[in-house]
């Protein structure tokens, strides 16, 4: 691999079977009660016991969950800005100061290698946040003759997130920087106080809610969830509330919604992100073609059963296969639905499909994806 990329050293002796990492907040977490599952070489937090209130708790007020597994690749160097656009279908080179850029990451086919961020510190530095780990020598291939470093964070990077409509109004008095005027998908390039705590803040969340990101050193981590919790009244919680939380909202993930180099981002219903007249990007003409006649839909699918369909169930009609039910929920609002990439023929709305379930099928009705929110004002607010 050329020395242009670094993976952090944890996650090279992950992979030597030393075992899942975990996060600076994990003990603290572990002292509240929570429990834990392994997922992509990290202990991700799965609950604190209650996860309808968990879900409640970002729906209706305020909730803190530990997102350091996220990957986070620190991109320096004259052509950083270049390296991050080579690897990500939105348009990277466009961005400011101070701002972020969700899209698909994607081959030289078109074809989605993860889904993520991209945040501009500066013409020279940014940050790229993915799904996975495995993307160094992916990275490697594509940006190799740019004048860039990329390195992977590992835990050096630990953040929360806080999430919920009170987020704005229970960070104002704890924070030393002007949270009120901070735009979505906005982040504040020098770093802020969040309790005392030294901060990377930035104007994003997961789960279809008003929501902020906290970035911090390791040392400062016990003392940053410390001082949220304290000051925020805010309740923790963990990925089994995000499960039902994001597919509300649409969102995505590797290795549950699509695995690595097998759909394009017309899929997922990321049409809107890929800027196909902008820079050019690695999959840009394959992309283009696609465009003009995608063959997929991106759906709702309520499901009309009592068992709840497995992640990845097939989608008939009239015994033919016609899509996947790629991530399914039981929704204390919605009830049982799931997301679903359907041939288009077939997803049209209010149409039917037939969704595998245990021996047999049940019947589901195809709706617009999101089922939550579907203009996405929430986080916005």
């Amino acid at each position: 691999m050329p020395e242009h990329v670094k993976v952090a050293e944890e996650v090279v002796r992950r992979e030597e079977a030393a075992g899942p990492i975990r996060s600076p907040f994990y003990d603290l977490q572990a002292e509240m009660g929570a429990t834990f599952m392994e997922e992509a070489g990290w202990y991700w937090t799965e609950g604190f016991g209650d996860v309808r209130g968990e879900y409640r708790a970002v729906r209706e007020d305020l909730g803190l969950w530990d997102v350091s597994p996220l990957n986070k690749w620190d991109v320096r160097g004259p052509d950083a800005l270049l390296a991050a656009q080579v690897l990500h279908a939105g348009d990277v080179l466009g961005l400011e100061d101070g701002q972020v850029r969700y899209g698909p990451f994607c081959d030289g086919d078109g074809l989605m290698v993860d889904d993520g961020t991209v945040f501009r510190f500066s013409d020279d530095h940014v940050w790229i946040m993915t799904n996975g780990a495995e993307h160094a020598e992916h990275f490697a291939a594509a940006t190799d003759g740019l004048k860039v470093e990329i390195e992977h964070l590992g835990t050096s990077r630990p953040h929360l997130g806080l999430l919920g409509p009170r987020a704005r109004e229970a960070l104002v008095p704890i924070c030393d920087a002007d949270v009120a005027s901070l735009r979505y998908f906005r982040f504040a390039t020098e770093p802020v106080h969040v309790g005392g705590v030294p901060c990377v803040l930035s104007r994003t969340g997961f789960g279809g809610e008003l929501g902020y990101e906290l970035f911090c050193s390791p040392e400062d981590a016990a003392d940053l969830w410390t001082a949220v919790l304290r000051h925020t009244r805010a309740r923790p919680f963990g990925v089994e509330a995000v499960e039902i939380l994001r597919i509300e909202a649409g969102l995505v993930i590797l290795d549950y919604d699509y695995t690595a180099h097998t759909v394009t981002p017309f899929d997922l219903g990321l049409d809107r992100l890929v800027c196909l007249d902008g820079a050019d990007f690695l999959g840009r003409e394959a992309l283009r073609r696609v465009a003009a006649d995608p063959p997929n839909r991106w759906v709702t699918l309520r499901l009309g059963s009592e068992e709840l369909p497995g992640y990845g169930a097939p989608v008939t009609r009239d015994g033919e296969r016609v899509g996947t039910l790629t991530s399914p929920t039981d929704s204390p609002v919605f009830g049982k639905f799931g997301v679903a990439t359907l041939d288009r023929r077939c997803a049209e709305d209010g149409g039917t499909v037939d969704v595998a379930v245990g021996e047999g099928t049940a019947t589901a009705t195809v709706a617009p994806a999101p089922i939550y929110d579907t203009e996405k004002r929430r986080p916005r607010s």
